[in-house]
């Protein structure tokens, strides 16, 4: 308890780099952040042509992983910075542990690339190495012995080093925010439960069950939404929490549209059933949904600037869920022309490595901007 508050009380002064650096970092924020309120005040004065006022209008800003290309990927760190910059939404992933905690991480198999052994939890413990396992199969004691910010994630040339950082739990980003008392911030928490491969993560109603039971506890349920590319877990967790707005996760492949039988993810129904329609599809999985997040296009990392690249979440897409009632809000686009193109076909949000970058674009086009947050 000691150590998760110390973490904390860190995070709430601020990201960890290396002294200067991340005092920098941390001005640089800030100053981001000024300069897009200043747009936005001057594009509600002036107008910016569409004749909406930025008061009328809302867009779902959401940092993949607290802003991967910010800061170390789901560090408090870099949840803390997202908040003071101001985004809408903190997207995370959770996994469940041999001892069943539920952490922040993306990965169900511990990658290299992100994290580097320290030391055995115990002598000759038969698990070390723990890098390359997987987490279900790892005690906390274990995950935490990892350093997992030894590097820059490739990739990202600006996101800013937590050195030393290990995982925490969700327990942490909960009080995090708590902390902060940010009541406009969504939590958008996904369950990774590896539909696919069952065996490389915690059983189902196991995974679904933690996530619920430290999110019931603490205090903050209300201002939660529960994600997942495994629908039979959003069904699970309608079970658990009939209130509790669900997110229903795909890419295309998912679907398995024209294969034989139901796909895995998909919790039970065919989508060859609704032709192939992913939002007559999820509609019809989940009970409790209140918005897609599809694949952003095709290629999965393309551009709008791509010979023969194009959108999943095309206008139809757009127009038929909404007719439903639900929200599209797709992940994972940081090319600002891209984003741009995705705010003109309607969607209702998206999901950004970079939120920095679509904070700007928001304000540029004098839309309103989320609330950014002081530590207290």
């Amino acid at each position: 308890m000691r150590v998760r508050h110390l973490l904390i009380s860190l995070a709430l002064a601020g990201p960890l780099a290396a002294g200067a650096l991340g005092q920098a970092a941390t001005a640089a924020t800030a100053a981001t952040a000024a300069t897009a309120a200043t747009a936005a005040t001057a594009a509600g004065e002036t107008g910016d042509g569409s004749g909406v006022l930025p008061q009328k209008t809302h867009f779902d800003l959401q940092a993949h992983r607290g802003g991967i290309g910010m800061t170390t990927e789901e560090s408090l760190e870099g949840f803390a910075k997202a908040m003071r910059l101001g985004v809408t939404t903190l997207e995370l992933d959770t996994q469940v542990t041999k001892d069943e905690k539920v952490v922040v991480n993306h990965d169900r198999q511990v990658s290299a690339t992100k994290c580097r052994d320290t030391t055995p939890v115990t002598p000759g413990d038969p698990m070390y190495p723990y890098v390359g396992k997987y987490i279900k199969d790892l005690t906390l004691a274990q995950v935490k012995s990892m350093d997992c910010g030894y590097q820059q994630l490739p990739g990202f040339p600006d996101q800013e080093r937590v050195a030393g950082f290990r995982m925490v739990e969700l327990k942490d980003v909960l009080d995090l925010v708590k902390a902060y008392d940010a009541k406009q911030v969504t939590l958008n928490i996904e369950t990774k439960v590896e539909a696919g491969a069952p065996e490389q993560t915690a059983p189902r109603d196991l995974f679904v069950r933690r996530v619920y039971e430290e999110i019931h506890a603490s205090g903050v349920e209300d201002q939660v939404t529960i994600q997942s590319f495994d629908w039979g877990a959003l069904n699970v967790m309608h079970r658990l929490a009939p209130t509790w707005p669900l997110v229903a996760l795909t890419n295309y492949d998912f679907l398995q549209v024209g294969r034989p039988g139901a796909s895995p993810w998909l919790g039970g129904v065919d989508a060859d059933d609704f032709g192939g329609d992913y939002v007559a599809t999820a509609a019809a999985a989940v009970p409790g949904l209140t918005a897609l997040s599809p694949n952003y296009g095709f290629p999965q990392n393309g551009t709008v600037a791509d010979p023969g690249f194009r959108f999943y979440p095309d206008r139809a897409m757009v127009e038929s869920a909404h007719a439903r009632g639900l929200k599209v809000i797709p992940w994972t686009c940081d090319d600002p022309a891209t984003v741009s193109a995705l705010i003109d076909l309607g969607v209702d949000g998206v999901i950004t490595d970079y939120p920095n970058r679509v904070r700007q674009i928001m304000a540029d086009r004098g839309m309103r901007l989320p609330k950014a947050y002081a530590p207290r």
